[in-house]
């Protein structure tokens, strides 16, 4: 939402969202709710950045300003991971817990619409959107047939 600040909470030693795509561009708050330091930092070629160690007195921010996952942790508390995902325009949505997503406002013409998980491939499918109406498009994630041992 336009004027709405974009953040990943620090809560109860975890990072709230888990998964957060953002656009390129897009700067990102990292709130820290909890009453321990944390020290939130990333190494990914898309973005690199330290925060360094923080209770609540600041809320630090950081631009992404390059298109890629960028996977964060806390230097303090190894289970402590979310990803960034930076992605090249603002057509985008995160499917809700039965699997749904709903991209509004797309101008017609024919795209490629990506489906991404963080621990399956990602599928790729072109699609013709008209000057008017909906278009459905269904993606099955996974790995396809497992081996038989």
């Amino acid at each position: 939402n336009p004027g709405q600040a974009i953040k990943i909470t620090q809560k109860d030693a975890n990072f709230e969202p888990h998964v957060l795509p953002v656009v390129v561009g897009a700067s990102v708050r990292w709130p820290n709710d909890d009453d321990i330091f944390h020290n939130v930092f990333s190494m990914s070629d898309a973005k690199e950045f330290d925060l360094e160690y923080y209770k609540k007195e600041k809320v630090p921010e950081v631009r992404f300003d390059r298109v890629g996952r960028v996977d964060v942790f806390c230097a303090i508390h190894p289970k402590m991971h979310c990803i960034i995902l930076v992605v090249p325009n603002p057509f985008f949505a995160a499917a809700d817990d039965k699997g749904r997503f709903l991209i509004k406002n797309v101008p017609a013409g024919m795209y490629k619409v990506r489906a991404w998980h963080e621990r399956m491939p990602s599928l790729t499918k072109e699609v013709v959107v008209p000057a008017s109406g909906e278009v459905k498009i269904d993606f099955a994630l996974g790995f396809g047939e497992l081996p038989k041992f």
